[in-house]
This record gives structure tokens, sequence and C-alpha cells, in this order.
């Protein structure tokens, strides 16, 4: 059974037993598999809470704590049960045995105590909520109510529990701002502060510091108070606060950040089995919805690459990198460099051709490694030790002793052929070379080298840091040993890989430019630009198509637009009103923040046909380019299939959940059957 319980005796003052307790442990008994709640877990829990009741009765025991097992206290919601659910009426009644069941946590007629050691997610949040009183290990981490963040709500008590016990404030912000920011978590220490916690111990003697200070709670040495339930104004200024992030992140797309603002707001008034029930109502309709299925898709794809990359080499194939050379200072490459130090904690050698250039890139790591310390990342001796192992240097022979070498300079194919010719008689005969190229032709690099087995495309996307994703780049000479050492560098630094076969563009940047030139397709055809702005919000992207071509640069985009339109000009083409844009100087067109609006700078700066298109047109255009270009994708061989895709654009450039990626939602719209013939995945 994994819900274990035993007895044991609280430690009072010099030692003396405080009374006796009933502990049950959350224990999946297999230490690879967190515990979770489900069909069958539930009823177990309950029957364990039944049989601490029972304990209470019959030995008079003065209070039930839960805790976890293996570093995680509860990973929440068993999401392959949840994928299964066949109807409405069923999802509605696992929202009601998940009330059931957690709620006697609540209504039991001693004292509950949860003692969360570490990963508490969603229904895991929620049942220590329940709980009269909460402890937190100081090293817990993954703490949350992420369900917005794959099509779900809070389900199982958390919108009436949290707005009441920590305030509406943080109830916004962990139901929808952090779920809407990737499924962003606490850690224990921000629990804490944040009231949903009432204590916080170190994790050596978590247990036991929980058990003290659970006697003194029983005892009423310690009082906790609770803030007192918060005034109409502040409720509804904090659910409004969720609303504009919720427009702001889905633009209206998804319905599960929504269903959970409107729970919040209506927890104020709401009683608690009135309150319950609305979420079971809630959980009915999104359980069996095709947002649901795809978001949980594509979490279950992240989650698989994130540990076992499709397609990639043996692990032991992979090179030891005991040092890294960066060539390049630039932006990009001064990420890359900070990225590579703080994560591997190896030496890392910058070179460019310029030493003010050189200069200014060390310069960068080391503040780099200064915030990383400020924000209690990393230690002060472990800043000491990072600062004093990045150098710089013109000389490229200062490279000699790396093992992994990565370029990154100036986009342009002749430039890094010059680069890679000079590089290679410096390095290690064993030395893996690697280039964060964004579009640019792999093989024809490696043309220029003596060993083109060594070389490997690891690209990379902006900011470095931020986004998770490596498009690992093979060409026909890559050899094992490379590809698996830049899979090896790519997962230590806590990125997911995703094996790409060399093609203009690979993946993320290939199906995005197909995107923005519909969109600048409609621009030219003389759409004014807000439509065009808001034509894609059914999407979901966290950015409007101009607001990310600002973000990622006028002049990158055109770049990509070059070599594309190069590439397969049946297809792509350069806008002259792009060209324009990127000679003004890209200056941004719509705000970055709040409601799409013009700034005012595209005023006189593009040259429109009289034939604009409504936002519908422009959306049906767009899906139907992706439903070609993914396609197209999986035709040339790119990657091996359409989960690659949806990875690539999930992890790459930040498409929701809710779309799965993209290829389910091409499905569900029926694009893919209507451009290409057939669907990306069997109906069903």
């Amino acid at each position: 059974m994994p819900v274990h319980v035993r007895t044991l005796d609280l430690p009072g003052p010099a030692g003396a037993p405080a009374g006796r307790m009933a502990l049950l442990t959350l224990d999946s008994g297999d230490p690879r598999r967190p515990f979770t709640l489900g069909p069958q877990t539930l009823p177990e829990l309950g029957a364990a809470i039944e049989r601490a009741e029972r304990l209470v009765l019959d030995e008079g025991l003065v209070a039930i704590g839960v805790t976890g097992a293996g570093g995680v206290f509860c990973a929440g919601a068993d999401l392959k049960a949840v994928a299964q659910t066949p109807s409405r009426e069923e999802a509605a009644a696992t929202g009601a045995l998940g009330h059931a069941v957690l709620g006697r946590l609540a209504t039991t007629t001693v004292p509950t105590f949860a003692y969360v050691g570490g990963l508490a997610l969603g229904g895991g949040l929620e049942t220590a909520l329940h709980c009269s009183y909460r402890t937190v290990s100081t090293a817990a981490r993954g703490l949350g109510l992420p369900e917005a963040h794959l099509g779900l709500v809070p389900g199982w008590g958390g919108t009436w529990l949290l707005p009441r016990i920590a305030g509406p404030d943080v109830a916004v912000q962990v139901a929808v701002e952090n779920a809407l920011a990737g499924g962003k978590t606490l850690t224990g220490p921000q629990a804490a502060r944040l009231g949903i916690a009432d204590a916080a111990f170190e994790p050596a003697d978590f247990l036991v510091q929980s058990l003290r200070w659970t006697a003194s709670v029983l005892a009423g040495e310690t009082v906790v108070e609770r803030p007192a339930l918060a005034d109409e104004a502040s409720w509804a200024a904090a659910v409004a606060r969720g609303r504009a992030v919720a427009d702001a992140r889905v633009h209206g797309a998804a319905p599960a950040p929504y269903r959970t603002l409107d729970l919040l707001a209506a927890a104020r008034t709401a009683g608690r089995e009135e309150h319950f029930a609305a979420e079971d109502a809630a959980l009915g309709d999104l359980l069996v919805s095709g947002e649901l299925r795809a978001g949980l898709y594509a979490f279950d794809l992240v989650q698989r690459y994130a540990k076992a990359p499709a397609g990639a080499p043996a692990p032991e194939l992979a090179r030891e990198v005991t040092c890294v050379g960066v060539v390049g200072a630039g932006r990009m490459a001064s990420q890359l460099a900070l990225l590579l130090l703080h994560r591997l904690k190896v030496p890392v050698v910058l070179t460019d051709v310029d030493q003010a250039r050189v200069d200014e890139g060390v310069g960068f790591v080391r503040s780099g490694v200064d915030e990383l310390l400020s924000k209690g990342r990393i230690d002060p001796d472990t800043a000491n030790r990072l600062k004093a192992s990045v150098s710089g240097s013109v000389d490229k022979a200062a490279l000699a002793g790396a093992d992994f070498v990565v370029e990154a300079v100036f986009e342009d194919l002749a430039v890094k052929q010059d680069v890679l010719r000079e590089l290679e008689p410096l390095v290690r005969p064993d030395a893996v070379l690697a280039t964060n190229t964004s579009s640019l032709p792999v093989t024809a690099m490696a043309s220029v080298l003596e060993h083109p087995e060594r070389f490997v495309g690891f690209h990379f996307f902006n900011p470095v840091a931020v986004l998770p994703l490596v498009e690992v780049v093979r060409t026909p000479s890559t050899d094992d040993a490379a590809l698996a050492t830049a899979f090896a560098v790519g997962r230590s630094l806590g990125k997911t890989c995703v094996l790409v076969r060399d093609a203009p563009a690979f993946v993320v940047n290939r199906i995005s430019t197909r995107m923005f030139d519909e969109v600048v397709r409609a621009l030219d055809a003389g759409t004014p630009l807000l439509e065009v702005e808001r034509s894609l919000d059914e999407l979901g992207l966290p950015m409007t198509p101009f607001r990310l071509a600002s973000f990622v640069g006028p002049a990158v985009m055109l770049h990509v637009h070059e070599t594309l339109a190069a590439a397969f000009p049946d297809r792509y083409r350069v806008s002259d009103n792009l060209r324009r844009w990127v000679e003004a100087g890209g200056p941004d067109l719509v705000t970055r923040k709040g409601p799409v609006e013009e700034t005012g700078a595209a005023e006189g700066l593009f040259t429109t046909g009289s034939q604009p298109l409504t936002g519908p047109e422009v959306l049906a255009r767009v899906q139907d380019a992706l439903a070609d270009e993914v396609r197209r994708v999986l035709d040339d061989g790119v990657v091996a299939g359409p989960q690659d895709v949806d990875v690539c654009l999930v992890l790459g450039t930040g498409h929701p959940l809710f779309t799965g990626g993209i290829t389910p939602y091409l499905d569900r719209v029926g694009a893919s059957e209507r451009v290409t013939g057939r669907r990306f995945h069997p109906a069903g």
C-alpha cells in the first residue's frame, strides 16, 4: 500500500513525550516514480486517513500528519489516468473524489499537519492546503499549482483554500501568473515567505524539527496567525491583475486560466461545498477538452525528451569535457560562455579578433557570475572559482586545451568557414567543434575541415539562459562521438536537445519564418498592423508577431528570410517592407507590454497594397502555411516525427502546451487535412 500509517510520540520539553500522533507517508514504492494521486491512490489515501481517524478515537491521538518520501511530498494528479477520462461526468466524478478524500484532512476532530519535504505540485500542494498547518523544507523545490499551464484548474480545493490561507494576491500569483510562466514553481523558503507554509526547517532534520514544532503548536506555545479575509476591493484587484496576465499570455485562446480566475473570484463569498462543486464542474468541462489532451501530450513529450532525447547516440560515446572554448565575444557568445561556465564548472576561454571585445565578453561573464551570487544561486567560493576560470584572448591558440569549442561569430558562411580553417589545426585532434548558427548550412561549414566528422551544429535560442532548447544538427559526416558529446554537454547545461538533420534554418526558424512570412504578406497586402498583430491570438503565443520580431531583431529576421528564400524560392521571399524596417533601424512597431497598441513608428515606413485581409483570413493562411511547412520538414527527414517538431516549438519559441506544440492544433482545426490531405496524428 503506497500510503503508510504509523503512530509516534511527539517530542516535548526535555525529550518527554507530548502526546502521540498518526503519521501518513505518501510513498509510491518505486524510487524512480514520485507519488501521485489517481483512481487507485486516492481511495488508498482515503482509507489511510480513515485508519488514522480510528486511531485518534481508539488510542487518543492528538494529531494527524502527512509527509512524503524520497524528497517528494506528492507530485500531484496521475496525468496518464487524467488523459484517459472518457466523459464529462467521469471527469467531474474525479474532482468529487479528490475533494472527498483530501477534504477529510480538514474535517477531522484533531489538527492535521503537512510536512512538505520536497516536490508538491497541483493536487500535492492541495493536499497540504487541506491540512490545518504546514511546514516546508528549506531545500524543497517544485511547489505550485501549474494546472492552468496544462489546460486545467486547481480542482481539488486549491482555488478556495489558497486565497483564504495566503490571500488572493498570492493565489493569483501561484495559480495564474506562475502557471502561465511555463509552470513556474516555488521553493520552500518562498512558500514560507508567501504564507503558504507556516514554518520552514533545514533538510537535515526536517521531520524531527517539524514534529517539535507540531508539539509546540498543540501545546499553545506557538501560535499561527491567519490573515483576515481580504476585502472585496483587494480581492477584485488581484483577480483583475490575473486577467491582465492571462490576456497578455494566452490572449483568450485557452479557457483554463480564465476558469481558474473565475473560481478565485468566487472564492471570497462561496461556501466550501458550493465552491468545491464549482471546481468539479470546471474539471468536468476541461478534462475532456482538446486543449487539455494537447497539453498533456506536449507535457509528456517535453518530460520524455528531457530524459532521453530521441535518436541520440549512446551516452558512453561522449568525450569528457574539461575545458570549453567559445569563438566570439559578442552578446550571444558571451551568454553561451556564462552558461557553460556556470553549468559545467570547467575553464572557459573566449576569443575574438579585438582585445576590447574580448575584455567586454569576459567582463560580461564575470558580471553574470556576480548576479548569480546576488540571487543566491551560487555561494561566494563558487563565484570566486568561476570568475577565475574564465579568460579571453585574441589568439585562437588559447583554445588548444579545449575539449569542446563552440563557434558563435557573425552569421555569414564565409566568415564562419574562415574561422574554422584557422581553428582546426590549433585545437586537439579529438576536440569536438560546434557551431551556433541559426540558419546557415552546417555541412557547408564542415566542408573546409580536414576532419568534418568532429563537427556538429549546436543551435541555442535567445535568451540563452532561459529558453531550454538546443537543436543538435548532424551533417552526413558527423560521427557518433561528436554527436554524443554535444548531447552530453547540452544535458549538463540543463537543456533539452533535439536531433536535427542539416537543412536550411533547421526546425524552429524554418517553421517560425514561414509563419512570419504569411504575417508580412498580410501587411504588404494592406491589412492594418493591429489587425495583423491580433489575428494570431488563437495560437496563444507569448508574443504577437511584430513584438517577437522586435525582440529577436528585425535584422536577424531578415537574414533568416534571405537564407530560406534562397533555399526555397517557391514559398519563401523577402518582403521589401521587411527590408525597409531594417534599414530604418528596426524601431518597435507595437508596445511590448499590456494590450497591443501601435507606437506610431510604422507611419510612412511601409508600402502596402489595397487588398487587406480580415483577421480570420490571416489566421487561416497562417494555419495552412504551418501545416504545409511542418509536413515538408517531416517529408524532408529534418526530424523523425511530429513529436520532434512540437518539442522544438514548445521549448524554442514558447508555443503553449494547450496547442500541443503545433501539430495537434493543426489537426484540431483541420488545417493538416485541408492542406496535406492527412493528419499528423491518428484521430481519437
